[in-house]
């Protein structure tokens, strides 16, 4: 076991004894920690400063804890350690300076270490038996999946933007639409993986290590491709088919422009005996580097939930509402917002306060049931989703939905009587109506919005749906050409406030490239106005938090990190030449460097996308992400590049990972696979599709 150990500086007291500064810890960059199999995971440690046994807490997640969120790490745990906390940063099986191979998300042998790590911890002398969890993202869900059937010496956990529905509330699919983000991260996957443990921790044998992770490297988009259903691949994981098991009390926090929060109202739904949820304006972060803002102190939040669970309150629940929530109000439409409209308010998160029904006619949102029965059809616009943004899974900063306008006018919408009072919508809101469409393969993408006087149109919350899947996502749909069947959509849930004298739009499209991948090819899609309804549920609440949440710390005090960024996120849109439509996104490489530790990281990912608005099947999608580690003996370079396009009604990809160390090429690998046709295999969705891999 290799440990380098920090010491804090020590001031002299009255009577001659060495005491520690406040805010004073210890480190160790690194340790081994033995799996039953004879593999080594590598963690990080930070250590109050006073020797002794004390409660401990695990953050797991595979994102190198020598480099690539070094920044992060050192904003939470080293603050944690000062109050009395021993903090593990340990990198998954297969990643970072771990040895071992990781063959996809969550596999078995990532749940089974994560529990063997949390016994092994609480085994050390140095530990009092007690172990939190908490990770974000990643790392999240790894701790909702460690709460099933939890480890004894597991008391508690935080799982901040993580999901407990691998298949509805992932990157992956959206109601069995597959989403672009989905190849956007398995493309960056790999170079994460890819990328070298260090010399100055792991040891001499850093590049053996490496070559054999590069030798079985695994290529996963795969599988979340060939798995187009909510069956057994994606349930693997999934808390939510498993709350009956959560056996530890859990803080859920997410925020609204990330689609991972829909997982913090299921959760304390579900489980209120030992769930309490959080959700706020931001993105894909910690909630102290929330944006949109307010942020929130999630350091001290966490700290209090840690003394409740594992320091000197043992077993002793916090006095905090179950559902603390921010509640939206207009804002002006941009990709980017510092601040939220709206306000904090509170919910035990299960008692309604009633629900508005509205009902669609031919061209508007009424009160009252049509009194007569029509047929609309929606378009077939392929540009519709240009004002989609991202979906907030990557968090990053720049990628809001934007005004609405451009899109609304490429669906059919239907819009509300200017409203008389404000009208909450606290829930999921809810569409049901009967759909007649002419193909199997068919998407029906909801948009729900909110429109000022002036026409301004702001996107409050969206779903899309494959209409080849039932209102389960498990199974096909029946389908006979032309005639109706019934379908349920529900949105992800929100809490917001739409208010006196706008609109509500309700916007129906049956694509949204390039968030997901379309159809092979147009449907006639047409909604039969009787009996088709919205339902805008409320839950009780209170405005205002009798628990106020803390404020946002900066921290670390001292950094030990420099961050260069050559920009911000840019986004191209160019009008359409001769039905081709070129668009795309630039994230321009980020450098983190730490000159104590003497090693410097940069990240750049791009995507571009080209579409022909007269043949859908002419589609095609460019991902490319570069890594680059320096380090005092030498610079890598890895970088993925992925290419997919529409291929008579299927999918074809090409991903190529090119691997350099000094210049050098040491590694290149190529993954090949095609598709068919979704769901052409009627019967048989998960069926394995023709792939190889050089």
């Amino acid at each position: 076991m290799y440990h380098l150990t920090v010491k804090r500086q020590f001031h002299v007291t009255e009577n001659g004894q060495k005491r520690p500064e406040a805010g004073a810890i210890r480190e160790t960059e690194h340790c081994w920690i033995p799996m039953p199999d004879g593999t080594r995971l590598a963690a990080r440690i930070w250590w109050p400063a006073d020797r002794g046994s004390f409660p401990a807490i695990l953050e797991y997640i595979p994102y190198r804890k020598r480099d690539m969120v070094r920044a992060r790490d050192e904003r939470n745990h080293p603050y944690f350690a000062t109050h009395g906390y021993v903090c593990l940063r340990v990198d998954m099986r297969g990643s970072g300076d771990s040895e071992g191979h990781m063959p996809d998300m969550y596999s078995d042998d990532e749940l089974a270490d994560a529990r063997y790590v949390i016994e092994w911890i609480a085994a050390q002398d140095w530990c009092n038996g007690h172990v939190g969890m908490f990770g974000t993202s990643w790392g999240g869900t790894a701790c909702l999946q460690a709460a099933v059937d939890a480890p004894g010496p597991l008391k508690a956990v935080i799982a901040n933007c993580a999901t407990a529905n691998r298949f509805d509330d992932d990157i992956h699919w959206m109601g069995g639409a597959l989403l672009t983000d989905s190849l956007e991260w398995g493309t960056t996957l790999p170079a994460i993986l890819a990328a070298p443990p260090d010399a100055s921790t792991v040891g001499d044998g850093w590049l053996d290590l490496w070559k054999e992770r590069l030798q079985d490297l695994a290529f996963p988009l795969d599988a979340w491709i060939r798995h187009r259903t909510r069956g057994k691949y994606w349930r693997h994981g999934s808390a939510m088919f498993r709350t009956e098991r959560l056996s530890c009390p859990i803080l859920s926090i997410g925020g609204w422009s990330d689609r991972y929060s829909n997982s913090v109202m299921g959760l304390v739904r579900a489980r209120p005996d030992i769930c309490w949820g959080i959700v706020g304006p931001w993105g894909h972060h910690y909630p102290d580097q929330g944006e949109p803002g307010p942020a929130i102190g999630f350091q001290d939040l966490a700290l209090e939930w840690w003394n409740r669970w594992l320091g000197n309150g043992v077993g002793n629940p916090p006095n905090w509402p179950r559902l603390r929530i921010w509640k939206r109000e207009f804002d002006p439409p941009g990709d980017r917002l510092a601040m939220r409209n709206g306000e904090w308010i509170e919910t035990a998160g299960h008692e309604e306060a009633g629900t508005r029904t509205l009902f669609l006619c031919t061209d508007s949102l009424t009160n009252h049931p049509p009194t007569e029965s029509g047929s609309l059809e929606i378009p077939n616009d392929l540009r519709h989703g240009e004002c989609a943004g991202d979906t907030g899974y990557f968090g990053r900063l720049g990628g809001l939905p934007l005004e609405q306008s451009a899109d609304d006018g490429r669906s059919l919408c239907f819009d509300s009587a200017p409203l008389e009072e404000d009208l909450d919508l606290i829930g999921h809101a809810e569409l049901s109506f009967d759909i007649v469409r002419d193909l199997v393969e068919a998407q029906l993408v909801c948009r729900l919005c909110e429109v000022t006087p002036d026409d301004q149109s702001s996107l409050v919350v969206r779903q899309i749906r494959n209409l080849a899947l039932d209102d389960t996502l498990d199974d096909l749909s029946p389908f006979s050409d032309g005639k109706p069947a019934r379908y349920r959509v529900r949105l992800p849930s929100t809490a917001y406030r739409f208010v006196r004298g706008n609109r509500i739009r309700l916007a129906l499209g049956t694509s949204y490239w390039p968030l997901a991948w379309p159809p092979s090819r147009p449907a006639s899609v047409r909604i039969l106005t009787r009996q088709a309804r919205l339902i805008l549920p409320s839950l009780v609440h209170k405005a205002g938090l009798s628990v106020p949440l803390p404020e946002a710390r900066s921290l670390p005090a001292r950094r030990s990190w420099k961050s260069e960024s050559e920009g911000q996120l840019q986004r191209e849109q160019p009008e359409p030449a001769d039905h081709r439509i070129d668009s795309s996104w630039n994230q321009p490489r980020i450098t983190f460097r730490f000159p104590e530790a003497g090693i410097a990281i940069s990240l750049s990912t791009s995507a571009h996308y080209r579409t022909d608005t007269r043949d859908w099947s002419e589609l095609t999608c460019t991902m490319d992400h570069v890594i680059e580690i320096f380090r005092k003996d030498g610079t890598a370079r890895i970088g993925s590049s992925l290419f997919s396009r529409a291929d008579h009604g299927g999918l074809e990809i090409q991903c190529t990972l090119s691997v350099h160390w000094n210049r050098t090429n040491i590694a290149e690998k190529v993954w090949r696979h095609a598709y068919l046709p979704p769901f052409s295999d009627i019967g048989r969705p998960e069926a394995k599709h023709p792939g190889n891999e050089t």
